[in-house]
């Protein structure tokens, strides 16, 4: 491989891990504590305090224009939509943008009220969205959220007909909290604590924020996504009900008498610009499923995808030999009706069946990327056998003290200032080149966690030990074999490549043996060991990658691009 190669490969790699890894930088270190508050409330809390923000900033501009004043700096990004409308009604920009003058540049208080919310909204959604992308802090050092969930003994009961035994409870709790665990724990870092408790309860602890819609997330889904036929004619009576009634609900007003037995009243939400559930009107659906639907239980695969002509997310799943047979023959029977997708009992989508749709292959539309996902997962995870309901939610403090924390960080971050310092004292300036290569084996650790949203707990920092460990192992049995090469009368570039050569496969070997061990950890294990498998996977990875390409591209550049024929390697043969 060439070394132009090597170095694109590096950086490109480079390039990843800081896309990757910026996310977490930002949140910690950049984002102010106010802010952090913020984008951890629900969409609900957000939005109401975008509208209350906006509602203060143009009393504070209506303010400013009374007395004269030139636009507050917090409110300049208004000045640019202003400056196109402005032109957009061929009007003199002003010389000095007063607030007067910024105001007269919307056409009244409501559009510019539009775009300050617009703007609050934009800010506390995109960091929202930024904490879904870094390196959470486990329970073990940052505390997270404790959530006591009850499973609903009269639901099982209507589910199977009869008062369920206390064995059938039990069974439908266990199988409740694997299928919690899965979902929570997608890829097997998350390390949630889970629990059975009394009275048919399940105790969850995540690592984390005190967000109830965190816990909706996985808990969408209570009962499983179903297909159910539309009355149209009830449907459209009801519509013109709604018009004329504007508010009405059947909750309050009651379900009117035109609804025919065997259908129930639903509503159909879609989610608004905070991604919160906005009712559109109320539809009419036929109740049974077996002969005016199709139970999501044969839903086989679900995957997020995009619709290639509005680029908008959409939900792609497929049915089983039997489901698709019989949605074949529902949607064959019922063509020109529409079909309703129901979820906790909402419309989630409904549409026209044009044709019979015999693949067992369908998707579904009307979704953000974030409820698109959250559906397929639910989708892939199966329903809940039984529903839960949250009885307590709250905050739990880190399960070590602050002091054992400090102290513990502090003992890291001195092994690794030493290592350091001993590499370039007993290596010169080889071991300079491998602590370049040992930080940048943990930076790749680092970005390759945060791109998988990874919560750190002390099992996991102790993988990355332990893989940095193995990697400076690694540089130090390659730099030995470079020096017996040497002492042989080889010259710098010989040596270097007999050197990386003889030390190739004593490298690969310890590092191979490691990794199907965590391979293994990984797959039998669960929670703190799962974690520490994966950590230490990726590590031994990046290790292998940092000290056989980095740390040897940066000798072949020595010795080949800088004609050095002498290596500083050890002190008695530099």
């Amino acid at each position: 491989m060439s070394k132009r190669l090597r170095l694109s490969i590096i950086l490109a790699l480079v390039a990843f891990g800081a896309a990757a890894f910026y996310p977490t930088v930002r949140w910690y270190f950049f984002v102010p504590e106010s802010q952090k508050q913020l984008a951890q409330s629900s969409r609900i809390e957000i939005r109401d305090w975008a509208q209350g923000r906006a509602r203060e900033a143009l009393d504070d501009l209506r303010g400013a224009a009374a007395a004269g004043e030139t636009v507050p700096p917090e409110y300049s990004f208004l000045i640019p939509q202003a400056r196109d409308a402005y032109r957009a009604m061929e009007k003199t920009l002003p010389d000095e943008w007063s607030a007067t003058a910024l105001l007269r540049g919307f056409r009244d208080e409501a559009e510019a009220f539009e775009v300050l919310e617009r703007k609050y909204r934009h800010d506390i959604l995109e960091l929202k969205d930024l904490k879904d992308r870094i390196i959470l802090l486990g329970l073990d050092l940052s505390g997270g959220i404790s959530v006591t969930l009850e499973a609903d003994e009269q639901n099982l009961t209507e589910r199977l007909g009869r008062q369920p035994s206390q064995t059938e409870m039990s069974e439908a709790v266990d199988l409740a909290m694997e299928i919690i665990r899965n979902r929570i724990d997608r890829f097997g870092v998350t390390e949630p604590q889970i629990r059975e408790a009394e009275n048919n309860r399940i105790v969850i602890e995540i690592p984390g924020d005190d967000d109830r819609e965190r816990v909706n997330a996985f808990l969408l889904g209570r009962g499983s996504l179903n297909f159910h036929i539309v009355h149209g004619d009830a449907t459209d009576q009801l519509i013109r009900l709604q018009n004329e009634q504007p508010g009405w609900s059947p909750d309050i007003d009651g379900v009117p008498e035109f609804v025919p037995a065997g259908t129930v009243v639903r509503e159909y939400v879609t989610r608004d610009a905070y991604g919160i559930d906005e009712r559109v009107r109320w539809i009419v659906i036929y109740d049974d499923i077996v002969e005016h639907g199709l139970d999501g239980q044969y839903i086989t695969d679900a995957q997020v995808a995009r619709d290639p002509l509005t680029n908008r997310p959409t939900v792609n799943f497929v049915l089983d030999a039997q489901g698709a047979e019989e949605f074949a023959l529902l949607t064959r029977d019922n063509v020109g009706n529409s079909m309703a997708i129901v979820m906790d009992e909402k419309v989630r989508a409904y549409a026209r069946i044009q044709e019979e749709i015999p693949t067992g292959q369908v998707r579904i539309t009307g979704f953000d990327q974030e409820q698109a996902a959250n559906i397929a997962l639910v989708l892939r995870t199966a329903a809940l056998p039984v529903n839960l309901e949250i009885v307590n939610q709250q905050v739990v403090g880190a399960t070590l003290g602050a002091g054992a924390i400090r102290v513990g960080l502090q003992s890291i971050a001195l092994g690794f200032a030493l290592i350091i310092v001993f590499m370039v004292i007993y290596y010169k300036r080889a071991g300079l080149i491998a602590d370049v290569a040992l930080v940048l084996n943990l930076f790749f650790i680092l970005a390759v966690l945060s791109a998988f949203n990874l919560t750190l707990t002390l099992t996991s920092v102790a993988g990355i030990i332990l893989t940095v460990g193995m990697a400076v192992d690694a540089n130090v049995i390659i730099f030995e074999r470079i020096k017996e090469e040497y002492r042989l009368g080889k010259g710098a570039r010989s040596a270097v490549r007999g050197g990386f050569d003889k030390a190739f496969w004593t490298v690969m070997d310890a590092n191979i043996t490691t990794f199907i061990a965590a391979l293994f950890l990984s797959q039998l294990g669960s929670g703190p060991i799962q974690g520490f498998a994966i950590t230490l996977a990726v590590g031994i990875l990046s290790s292998m990658f940092t000290a056989l390409v980095v740390t040897r591209l940066f000798f072949d550049f020595a010795t080949d691009t800088l004609r050095r024929s002498k290596l500083s390697i050890a002190w008695r043969l530099s």
